[in-house]
C-alpha cells in the first residue's frame, strides 16, 4: 500500500540501471510490468542460479509482473501500443534511436497517450562522440573521475569501485525523477519526457566533494594534491576500524579516548585547518595509538567520548549485525522455491504509505497471460499470439 499505488509502470529496460529504479516504484506501491524478448533479458543469463534464477535479477526485478514480447512482429508491438495506452510511467534504457526505429519513440508513444512519463535512461546522453556507443558502468567510471577520485594514494594509481555504481546512482535518480514528473502531473495534467543519461547522473553525484576543486573558476585546484596519502582505516589489536575527528570537539574526544591528551594543544593539530594541513601525521599517530588497543574496547573509549567511528564490517558480517537487526534493515523471507531470500529494506520508510518488497524477481512470461486478460483480450486472440510467439507464456524452465 505505499505512495505509489494506482501508478503504472511499463519497464522496458535491461541490466541494472532502469531495472533498479522500477523496482524502486515497485516497493512504493507501483504496478510495474516488466517486458521482455521471449529468450528474456541478459541479466536472467548471468549464472550463479538458484532454482532457475539468479541473486542480481532477483533483487533488481523483484515485485514486478513479466511478459515477454516478440517485439520483431507486428502482433507483439499491437500489444506494447495497448501497454502503452494503459500505462503512466514508460521507462526504457535502449541506445539512442533504438525506441523510434522500434516504433515507439517518444512522440509515437505520447501520441497513444498524451500524458504519459516517458522515461529515456542512456549512457552518455542523446548527443556528443559517445552518445551511441555500447556502454557498462566501468565505461562511466573511467569518464565521471571516479577512477580519479578512488586512485591509490600513495601511488595515484586509477582504481574503480568494485561495485556497479553508476547504473545504480542512475536509479535513484531516475526514480527521484519520476516522481517529481508524476506530481507535476498531479497539479498540471501534463506528461512529460525526462532524459537521464548515467553519465551527468554520475557527475552531479560526485560534484559536491568530489569536484570541489573545480567549482569556482577563479580558484580552480587539483584536490588530489591536498587530500593526503591515507584513508581512515585503522588497525586495532584484533581487527579494523574508522574513526574521525572534524570539530574541536571530536579531536579533544579522540585524545582522551587515545590517552593523548597531549595533543590536544598541540599546535600542529590546535584547530581544523592545522589537523587538515597535517593530516598524514596526525592519522599516523592517530593509527599508532589505536594499535595499541583491542578493537571493541577502542570502540567504547571512542563512543564514550562522542568520535564518530565504527568497526569495518565484512559483508558477511553485517547480516547479524545488531544495528541492522534493530532496524530491520534486512528483511528475511520464505519464499517459494527458494527458501530464505534476503533482500535490504525499502530505505525511504512512510508514515502513511509504507513501501514493501511485494513479492519474488518474475519468472519470465509467467505473468503474460494475466497481462493480456487485464487488456482485454479473449482467450481466442491470447492462445493465438502464444501459438505465433509474438508473446510467449512461462513454461516452467528458464530459458537456456
Amino acid at each position: 500500500m505505499g505512495p505509489m499505488q494506482g501508478v503504472k509502470v511499463l519497464d522496458l529496460t535491461t541490466m541494472v540501471s532502469g531495472p533498479v529504479a522500477a523496482m524502486m516504484l515497485a516497493d512504493q506501491g507501483a504496478d510495474v510490468v516488466k517486458v521482455e524478448p521471449p529468450r528474456g533479458e541478459q541479466v536472467r543469463h548471468f549464472g550463479g542460479l538458484h532454482n532457475g534464477v539468479n541473486a542480481m535479477f532477483y533483487s533488481c526485478n523483484r515485485g514486478k509482473r513479466s511478459i515477454a514480447l516478440d517485439l520483431k512482429s507486428e502482433a507483439g508491438k499491437a500489444v506494447l501500443a495497448d501497454l502503452v495506452r494503459e500505462t503512466d510511467v514508460l521507462v526504457q534504457n535502449f541506445r539512442p534511436g533504438a525506441m523510434e526505429r522500434m516504433g515507439f519513440g517518444e512522440a509515437a508513444v505520447r501520441a497513444m497517450n498524451e500524458k504519459i512519463i516517458y522515461v529515456s535512461i542512456s549512457g552518455f546522453g542523446e548527443h556528443g562522440p559517445y552518445s551511441h556507443k555500447r556502454v557498462y558502468d566501468p565505461v562511466i567510471q573511467a569518464l565521471s573521475g571516479a577512477t580519479d577520485i578512488q586512485a591509490n594514494r600513495e601511488t595515484g594509481k586509477p582504481a574503480m569501485f568494485r561495485i556497479i555504481i553508476a547504473d545504480k546512482v542512475t536509479s535513484l535518480t531516475a526514480a527521484q525523477a519520476v516522481a517529481a514528473a508524476l506530481f507535476h502531473r498531479e497539479r498540471t495534467g501534463e506528461g512529460q519526457h525526462i532524459r537521464l543519461s548515467m553519465l551527468e547522473s554520475m557527475l552531479a553525484f560526485f560534484w559536491p566533494e568530489g569536484m570541489g576543486g573545480l567549482t569556482f573558476a577563479e580558484r580552480e585546484f587539483d584536490v588530489t594534491k591536498g587530500q593526503g596519502t591515507m584513508d581512515l582505516i585503522f588497525e586495532a589489536q584484533d581487527g579494523y576500524i574508522t574513526a574521525g575527528a572534524i570539530s574541536n570537539s571530536e579531536w579533544m574526544g579522540m585524545c582522551r579516548a587515545l590517552d593523548r591528551e597531549d595533543l590536544i594543544d598541540d599546535e600542529r593539530f590546535a584547530t581544523a585547518r592545522a589537523r587538515g594541513r597535517n593530516g598524514d601525521e596526525r592519522k599516523r599517530i592517530t593509527a599508532a595509538e589505536i594499535a595499541k588497543w583491542p578493537r571493541d574496547e577502542i570502540l567504547a573509549r571512542l563512543d564514550a567520548n562522542d568520535v564518530p567511528s565504527a568497526p569495518l564490517l565484512t559483508r558477511m558480517e553485517l547480516m547479524d549485525h545488531e544495528q541492522f537487526r534493530v532496524n530491520g534493515s534486512i528483511e528475511r523471507s520464505e519464499v517459494a522455491g527458494f527458501g530464505e531470500v534476503r533482500q535490504a529494506t525499502p530505505a525511504a520508510r512512510f508514515s502513511a504509505s509504507p513501501s514493501e518488497i511485494a513479492g519474488p524477481a518474475p519468472r519470465l512470461g509467467e505473468h503474460s497471460v494475466e497481462i493480456l486478460t487485464e487488456l482485454g483480450y479473449e482467450e481466442d486472440r491470447r492462445n493465438a499470439l502464444l501459438a505465433a510467439g509474438a508473446v510467449v507464456q512461462w513454461s516452467g524452465t528458464e530459458p537456456a
